[in-house]
């Protein structure tokens, strides 16, 4: 079977796990929790099916049963924390060892690139900005950027770049894009990356409304009473409508500034939860 630094899943890799010594030989879930010290001889099936959950100390248990070495051990049971994280702090922090653990023995974690690109808004913005201002050195991006950051945060995010391939740099120093538009896709941690991209640019848009001039900016808003169709149909052309937009953008190989579109649609009530409750 696969490495454990390959997964992503602890479910998973206990399925593998099963399935590898089930081929090999008589090996039945019944003597898989017993020997893990679980009464129910249906308890791990059950939990690499996401019916139940392991413990931390499980988790260790578990881990030293399949006879995982001490990095292993460990990333096992960071797996183990991210999948029953309540909040995306926690959860972030358990991904992040997941990916350190693997960066120390050489490993590629699943999504670790994708996740560190959406993570940092600085990192997107760098990405279109870099391209836009041939020959700059870190110091002279820095301080295009809005809000201001270090040279040092630039040089990381550059090396960042460059090392996931979102970025090429050739002899002159200059920087192109390997791609014009980059895309979330259908990655598993990425989406938890994105809600922190929101909450940043969210931030930085409340901070442009007083340090940005007006014909500079733009902020328009709605407030609709609406049925669920209705939401349906909007977010559908709000999804076109972002399409247009990458279009025009990408119209023309040359950028002036950079800039942020942040579409936001929420429910500012909770009618049908107040029906329920």
């Amino acid at each position: 079977m696969k490495d454990i630094l390959e997964y992503t899943n602890y479910r998973q890799y206990i399925a593998d796990y099963y399935a590898d010594r089930k081929a090999k030989s008589a090996f039945t879930w019944q003597e898989f929790a017993a020997s893990a010290g679980f009464s129910s001889p249906v308890y791990l099936k059950y939990v690499s099916e996401g019916r139940f959950n392991l413990s931390e100390a499980a988790a260790d248990r578990m881990a030293r049963l399949m006879h995982l070495a001490d990095y292993e051990r460990e990333f096992f049971v960071e797996m183990v924390k991210f999948d029953h994280a309540k909040t995306d702090a926690e959860k972030r922090a358990a991904f992040s060892k997941m990916v350190s653990i693997g960066e120390a023995h050489k490993a590629k974690v699943v999504d670790a690139e994708s996740f560190r690109f959406f993570e940092d808004w600085k990192k997107p913005v760098l990405r279109e900005l870099a391209p836009a201002m041939p020959g700059a050195k870190p110091l002279s991006l820095a301080k295009a950027c809005r809000p201001k950051v270090s040279a040092a945060e630039v040089t990381e995010s550059l090396n960042f770049l460059i090392k996931a391939n979102l970025l090429q740099k050739n002899e002159d120093g200059n920087y192109t894009q390997t791609d014009k538009v980059v895309t979330t896709g259908p990655m598993e941690f990425t989406p938890l990356a994105i809600r922190g991209l929101h909450r940043q640019m969210g931030e930085l848009a409340l901070e442009a409304i007083e340090g940005v001039p007006q014909n500079e900016r733009h902020f328009s808003g709605l407030t609709l009473g609406i049925t669920r169709t209705a939401y349906e149909k909007i977010v559908k052309r709000i999804a076109e409508f972002r399409k247009e937009i990458i279009a025009i953008a990408t119209e023309d190989s040359a950028t002036d500034e950079v800039y942020r579109l942040n579409m936001q649609f929420f429910p500012m009530t909770n009618i049908n939860g107040s029906k329920k409750g």
